[in-house]
C-alpha cells in the first residue's frame, strides 16, 4: 500500500467505460516471396529441416511407445510420452529468432520447443563455446558418448547430435541424459542453450517463468522468457495469477525507471483446442478465443494476438513483434498460437473424443506437407531436397536411438549398486559464502533506520540479573528473524524479498520493519494475494541465479500453493540431475487464535515431501541462526515460524541473542534443560509447554526432565535425542500440530525402533486434537498443555504420586476416537 498512490473518490466514482483495443486474429499476411527476401533461403530450409526433425523425434517415441521398435531398434520405454506431432510450426517459429540469451519453459509436451530452441542456439552459438559446453557439461560423459559411437562432420553437427541425444537419452532414464534420467519425458531440459524446465503440471511453467522474467528484469539482463502452455492451463489459477504477477502495476508506477515496465514475457499458448479429450473452445472454458483472456488483465490486452500455429513464419513473425514490444519494456506479451495435435494425447490415446471428419481436415493441412509444398512451389526447394531432409532428420534418429536405447552406452543410475544415487541428488547441502556474494544495493543499512536505533537501545536478553525484561524493552524474535535478513540484503545483492503485505505494512508481523527504508521496490516488494505465484515465482528467480525470500502469511494458506511448494520448490534440484540449486526460503507463520483456516501447523505436511527442509525455531537465538543458514542455503528451505512467539525474548541463553553476525547448522536439535529421569522432545511453540512441564514434574514430584528444541524437521539428528533416551529411558514428543500424520508421528516411530534397547516405556505422543482448530475461547481444549503432558506421562511412562489426571488418554479412549476418525 504505497502512500505515494492516492485514491481519490472522484476518480473511482466518476461515470465511465471501460474500452479495450482489438485483438488481432491470424493478422499475418506477407507472402513467402517477401519472405525469402527477408529471411534468406537458407533460413527457410532450416526451419522445414527443423519441423522434419522434431516430427521424426515423436514418431519415433510413438512407434516404440506402440511397437516396442524404431527403424529395427527394439526398446521398452516404461515412461510416458505426450507427443506433438503436427505441432510443429509452433515450435520452430517461437525459437526462430531467439538467442541463447533468451529463455523458454515447457510443458509436458515440450519435446519440440527443445530441439527447435537448441537447434537454433546452436546454430548462433561460436563454435569454441560450443566446444566447452558440451565438454563441461557432466564432465563430458555425454559428449563421449556421441564422439566415440558418432562421425560428425563439424562441431555444429556434433552440437546437434548432443542435443537429441541428451534429451533422448533423459527420456529414457539413462544417466548419460541431460539431467541423469531424474526428469524423463515431461521434465526434460539443458539450461545451458536456455532451455529451462518442462513442467508435467498443466500450467506449472506459468508461475516459474514469471520468476525468471523477474530476474532479468531485477538484474537487467539481456533476453526474454517463453512460457510454453497448453490451451488446457487457461483453466487453472496459478496460470491467471502468473498472468497478473507478470503485469503488476507497480512494474511502471513504482519501480526505479531503469527497471519500468512489465516483465520480459511472452506467454506462449500452444493452443491445439484440447485439453486432453475436453474442447475448450465451447465446452471447458468461457472463451470463443484464447486471446481475448489478455483483455482481462490490463488495458493493452497484455499485446495480446491469435497466431495461425500451422505456418513457422507466421510464428516467427509474431514472436519478432513480442521481442519488440519486450525491447520497449511494455512486456509481457500473450500469444494464442493455434495448431492441432494430429496424435493423441499419449500414443494411448485412441482419439475417441475426436471427430474422424475434423482430424482428417487438419491432416489435409499438415504444417510439414503444407510448409514443405510452399518452399517447392516457389523454388527455395526441390523434391529431391526435401527428401534429402527428411532423410537427415531419419538418420539422426536413428543413430541417436540406437545409443539411447543401449544400457550398455547409456546406463541408468542404479539405486541398488549404489543405493545413494538418487539420494546425493536431493539436497546440495552447500552453504554460500557471504563474502564473495555481490554487495546488496541498499538505500541505507539496518544500523541506519528507526528500527536499528531502537534495537541498539533494548537488552538483548530477556533476563537482566535473573529478572524478566519487558518484551519492548529486548531484542524479540520477531527483531532477531529482522537481523539476520538485514545482514544477508546488505551483503547479497542476489536476495530478492516478496509476499503479501512486505512492504510499507513491514510484514504482516512486524518483522521487516525497516526494510522498507533499507531496500529499493525491485529488492522487496508487495505481491498479489497470490500464493500459487509467490512461491512459482521464487522457484523461476532462484533456477535463474536469483535467491529468494517469499512468504505465505499463514500456515494454512499453504493449500493455496501445494503444487508450488509440493511439485516444483521441492523436486527441480533433484529433477535436474543435481543440475540445478533452490536457494529458496519460504517463511510461513502459524497462527494462533484465529480459528480452523488461519492457526494450524501443517509442519507434518511439508515434512513429508521430500526435498524440502523444514525448521521451526522456538526461540530469538535460534531464530536468527538457523534464519542466517536458511539464507545461506542453496537447497529449499521451509522457515516456520509462530505467531505465538513473535514477541518472545531470550530467556534460555544468559547472554541472549548475539548482536553480530552467526549461523546454526540446520538439522540439529538443541538440548535446553537436562535431567535424567524423562525425556521431552518437542517441536515450535511447545517448548514453552514443555519447559513449564519439566518445572511442575521437579517441584511436585521430583522428576528432573530432559528438554529437547527440534528446532529443524528435515533434515533431523536423532543422535542427540537417542543420547538422552539412552539416560533416562522415557520419552514423549509434543507439538501444536494435530496428531494425526504428523512429524511427532514420524519420530515416535524412528525412536521407538531406533532406541528399543533403551526404553522403559512407550514413545508417547501429545498432540493437538484431531479436529479443526476451534476459535480462540476453545483453544485449551485443543493445544497441547502442561497438564497434557502430566496426563500423559501418567498414563503411558510413570504413574504420578496423588496425580488426578484432567482428561482421559488411556488406549480405551483413543481406540475409539481412531475409530470415530477424531
Amino acid at each position: 500500500m504505497p502512500k505515494s498512490q492516492l485514491i481519490d473518490p472522484e476518480d473511482v466514482r466518476r461515470p465511465g467505460a471501460i474500452t479495450t483495443p482489438p485483438i488481432a486474429v491470424n493478422a499475418y499476411d506477407r507472402s513467402l516471396d517477401a519472405e525469402r527476401e527477408r529471411l534468406g533461403d537458407d533460413v527457410l530450409r532450416t526451419m522445414l529441416a527443423d519441423m522434419l526433425l522434431i516430427r521424426e523425434f515423436e514418431t519415433m517415441l510413438d512407434d516404440i511407445k506402440r511397437t516396442g521398435a524404431y527403424q529395427g531398434i527394439e526398446y521398452q520405454h516404461r515412461g510416458p510420452a505426450h507427443l506433438s506431432i503436427g505441432q510443429e510450426a509452433a515450435a520452430v517459429g517461437q525459437a526462430l529468432h531467439l538467442g541463447i540469451d533468451d529463455v523458454i519453459l515447457g510443458s509436458h509436451r515440450s519435446h519440440g520447443e527443445i530441439i527447435a530452441k537448441g537447434r537454433t542456439a546452436i546454430a548462433r552459438a561460436e563454435e569454441p563455446w560450443l566446444e566447452r559446453m558440451m565438454e563441461d557439461y557432466f564432465e563430458g560423459e555425454i559428449l563421449r558418448v556421441v564422439e566415440k559411437q558418432l562421425e560428425a562432420t563439424d562441431t555444429r553437427e556434433r552440437a546437434t547430435q548432443f542435443l537429441l541425444y541428451g534429451l533422448l537419452a533423459e527420456v529414457f532414464g539413462r544417466r548419460t541424459g541431460f539431467n541423469r534420467g531424474m526428469g524423463g519425458s515431461m521434465h526434460a531440459f539443458f539450461p545451458p542453450l536456455g532451455i529451462f524446465p518442462n513442467n508435467a503440471i498443466v500450467g506449472g511453467s506459468a508461475g516459474i517463468a514469471a520468476g525468471v522474467g523477474l530476474g532479468k528484469k531485477i538484474r537487467r539482463e539481456p533476453g526474454l522468457v517463453v512460457a510454453n502452455l497448453g490451451d488446457g492451463s487457461t483453466g487453472c489459477g496459478p496460470v491467471w495469477e502468473a498472468l497478473n504477477l507478470s503485469a503488476m502495476g507497480q512494474f511502471d508506477r513504482l519501480w526505479d525507471e531503469s527497471r519500468r515496465g512489465g516483465l520480459p514475457l511472452v506467454f506462449f499458448f500452444v493452443n491445439n483446442f484440447y485439453a486432453m479429450g475436453g474442447q475448450t473452445i465451447g465446452e471447458t472454458m468461457a472463451y470463443e478465443r484464447l486471446a481475448r483472456i489478455g483483455a482481462g488483465l490490463r488495458h493493452d490486452n497484455l499485446n495480446a494476438e491469435t497466431v495461425d500455429g500451422n505456418d513457422p513464419v507466421a510464428v516467427a513473425d509474431a514472436m519478432a513483434r513480442a521481442q519488440a514490444t519486450i525491447e520497449e519494456r511494455r512486456g509481457p506479451v500473450l500469444l494464442d498460437v493455434q495448431c492441432y495435435r494430429q496424435s493423441g494425447h499419449s500414443p494411448s490415446d485412441a482419439s475417441t473424443y475426436r471427430e474422424r471428419e475434423e482430424m482428417a481436415k487438419w491432416s489435409h493441412i499438415d504444417p510439414i506437407a503444407t510448409f514443405g509444398a510452399q518452399l517447392i512451389e516457389h523454388g527455395v526447394i526441390d523434391e529431391a531436397g526435401r527428401d534429402e531432409l527428411a532423410e537427415w532428420a531419419r538418420r539422426h534418429l536413428v543413430e541417436v536411438t540406437g545409443l539411447a536405447a543401449d544400457l550398455e552406452l547409456s546406463p541408468r543410475l542404479n539405486a541398488v549398486a549404489d543405493p545413494d544415487s538418487v539420494a546425493r541428488l536431493m539436497f546440495s547441502d552447500e552453504q554460500i559464502d557471504l563474502d564473495a556474494a555481490p554487495p546488496g544495493e541498499v538505500r541505507c543499512t539496518a544500523a541506519e533506520t528507526d528500527r536499528g536505533a531502537s534495537l541498539a537501545r533494548r537488552s538483548r536478553s530477556g533476563l537482566v540479573d535473573g529478572q524478566p525484561v519487558s518484551p519492548a524493552k529486548a531484542i524479540q524474535l520477531r527483531d532477531a528473524l529482522f537481523e539476520a535478513i538485514a545482514h544477508h540484503v546488505v551483503h547479497d545483492d542476489r536476495l530478492v524479498l516478496y509476499g503479501e503485505e512486505n512492504r510499507d505494512w513491514d510484514g504482516a508481523f512486524g518483522v521487516y520493519r525497516g526494510l522498507t527504508q533499507m531496500l529499493p521496490y525491485h529488492r522487496l516488494f508487495n505481491s498479489p494475494i497470490s500464493e500459487a505465484a509467490i512461491v512459482a515465482s521464487g522457484v523461476g528467480l532462484a533456477l535463474a541465479g536469483g535467491r529468494a525470500l517469499i512468504e505465505l502469511m499463514y500456515a494454512d494458506f499453504i493449500g493455496r500453493a501445494g503444487d508450488e511448494i509440493f511439485n516444483q520448490l521441492a523436486k527441480w534440484q533433484s529433477m535436474s540431475g543435481g543440475v540445478l540449486r533452490m536457494p529458496v526460503v519460504l517463511r510461513v507463520s502459524v497462527g494462533s487464535k484465529y480459528g480452523a483456516q488461519h492457526s494450524q501447523d501443517w509442519t507434518g505436511l511439508v515434512a513429508h515431501i521430500p526435498g524440502l527442509k523444514v525448521v521451526y525455531p522456538a526461540t530469538p537465538y535460534d531464530a536468527k541462526g538457523l534464519m542466517a543458514s536458511a539464507l545461506s542455503s542453496n537447497d529449499p528451505v521451509v522457515f516456520f515460524e509462530s505467531q505465538r512467539l513473535y514477541d518472545r525474548t531470550e530467556t534460555l541463553r544468559p547472554e541472549g541473542v548475539p548482536e553480530e553476525y552467526y549461523r546454526i547448522p540446520i538439522g540439529s536439535p538443541a538440548h535446553v534443560r537436562h535431567g535424567e529421569d524423562l525425556t521431552i522432545l518437542s517441536v515450535g511453540a511447545t517448548l514453552e509447554t514443555a519447559l513449564a512441564t519439566a518445572d511442575r514434574l521437579s517441584e511436585e514430584f521430583g522428576i528432573e526432565t530432559d528438554v529437547i528444541d527440534a528446532r529443524t524437521l528435515v533434515p533431523f539428528d536423532h543422535g542427540p535425542v537417542i543420547e538422552s533416551v539412552r539416560r533416562t529411558g522415557r520419552i514423549v514428543l509434543t507439538s501444536d500440530a494435530s496428531e494425526r500424520g504428523s512429524f511427532l508421528a514420524t519420530l515416535a516411530a524412528d525412536l521407538q525402533s531406533m532406541a528399543f534397547d533403551h526404553l522403559d516405556a512407550p514413545v508417547t505422543v501429545v498432540g493437538a486434537r484431531n479436529w479443526i482448530t476451534p476459535p480462540a475461547e476453545l483453544e485449551d481444549s485443543f493445544f497441547p498443555s502442561v497438564a497434557w503432558l502430566c496426563d500423559a506421562i501418567h498414563e503411558h511412562i510413570v504413574p504420578l504420586p496423588g496425580y488426578t489426571p484432567t482428561t482421559d488418554r488411556s488406549v480405551e479412549r483413543r481406540i475409539d476416537e481412531v475409530r470415530r476418525g477424531v
